[in-house]
């Protein structure tokens, strides 16, 4: 299980279930690192990207037992949509189940986690929805890739890769 997410310095993830800031070049590294997987995602979170992301199988967690989605796949709790999951990335193929958010999903599942993705903005946005503590005692940094603002981009970013530590 990896989480992947964008945060700023402040660990803001989303301010009124939006992105607080526009960064083209995460987007086209979030479709790459996403692509051909399973992804668990809160309500809201599949609400404010409005539709699915293609090439992904999208499994939402609510706890709306009315909520449907076209297309998505709809778990009443988190411990049914790892399970989805599981059986998703088996007959998918895939090596990974990717949890997409938001805050609440995150910090459900971040001591699961084998790995984290994340891209580190170069803001501190006022946000609603923060990405929890990366506790150091638990997390290694494997890679980073730093990054200006290319054109699309609001600001500089990293990308940061990390691994559990291992006992």
């Amino acid at each position: 299980m990896v989480l992947v997410a964008a945060m700023g310095r402040n660990r803001a993830i989303g301010v009124r279930n939006r992105l607080p800031w526009r960064l083209a070049s995460d987007l086209r590294h979030y479709r790459k690192i996403t692509l051909g997987k399973p992804m668990i995602m809160g309500r809201k979170t599949l609400l404010s990207i409005g539709r699915l992301l293609p090439g992904r199988e999208t499994i939402v967690v609510t706890r709306d037992r009315g909520f449907v989605f076209p297309g998505a796949h709809v778990a009443g709790d988190l411990a049914s949509a790892l399970a989805l999951a599981g059986a998703r990335a088996a007959a998918m193929g895939a090596d990974e189940i990717i949890v997409a958010g938001g805050g609440e999903i995150y910090a459900q599942t971040i001591c699961g986690a084998d790995a984290l993705k994340i891209t580190l903005v170069d803001l501190a946005p006022d946000g609603d929805a923060f990405f929890p503590a990366i506790d150091p005692a638990v997390w290694r940094e494997s890679r980073r890739e730093a990054h200006p603002a290319s054109p699309g981009d609001e600001a500089p970013f990293a990308f940061i890769d990390y691994i559990r530590h291992t006992a």
